[in-house]
């Protein structure tokens, strides 16, 4: 090998600047030495390719809907109005000439409970004489209550005396048929005796056919 390369650079180092030819030999052949290393080396390394799916341990916050997503479908009011929206929607459906319905119902209140309370009222009157001689007859009435309550089980209870359903806001149908007078008149009928809302706060629109 030595021989082979003093060969090497007595043919490449002949002339002038015979010496500075040898040096710049010398340095591509060490390039070339490293270049054909890695080159041996990568063949026997393996890669292990990353996914994409890996998880990110912070992802970016998500953005919300405007209106709530799913903490409205948990509230007090859609839990009213969305059994009431399928209760019209399976009723309505069965009318002749009604197709295809969907209902939307928004309410003011839920339900309201009224408790029985043990009322007392006590009155005080007072007369009073002015220097002028006027006089002045004053009433004041204070009235105080306190819930009744039951026990039951070791567990005390207030008397309810009245269960107030809650008000309907307004009632929005959607119906294949409702472009018919005498089907759209049925449909306003059906829900205004059905659930006690008044005429004008039902609206009846056809569908798209």
């Amino acid at each position: 090998m030595s021989k082979w390369l003093n060969g090497l650079e007595s043919a490449f180092g002949g002339g002038p600047g015979g010496p500075k030819r040898v040096r710049t030999l010398r340095i591509l052949l060490i390039v070339g030495g490293i270049g054909a290393a890695l080159m041996i080396m990568n063949s026997f390394l393996t890669y292990k390719e990353v996914g994409t799916s890996a998880q990110d341990p912070n992802p970016p916050p998500q953005a919300e809907p405007a209106w709530g997503g799913a903490s409205a479908d948990t509230s007090p009011f859609a839990a009213i109005e969305h059994p009431l929206e399928m209760r019209l929607k399976e009723i309505l459906e069965k009318i002749v000439g009604v197709g295809t319905v969907d209902v939307l119902v928004t309410v003011d209140s839920t339900e309201e409970i009224v408790v029985k309370e043990n009322e007392q009222e006590s009155q005080q009157t007072t007369d009073e004489n002015d220097k002028n001689g006027g006089r002045r007859h004053i009433t004041s009435i204070t009235r105080d209550g306190q819930v009744v309550l039951y026990e039951v089980a070791g567990d005390q209870k207030p008397i309810v005396t009245k269960t107030i359903n809650p008000r309907i806001r307004g009632i929005l149908i959607v119906a294949k048929g409702a472009e018919n007078a005498t089907v759209r008149r049925l449909i306003v009928n059906a829900v205004e005796k059905g659930v006690s809302v008044p005429v004008n706060r039902i609206s009846v629109v056809p569908s798209k056919q």
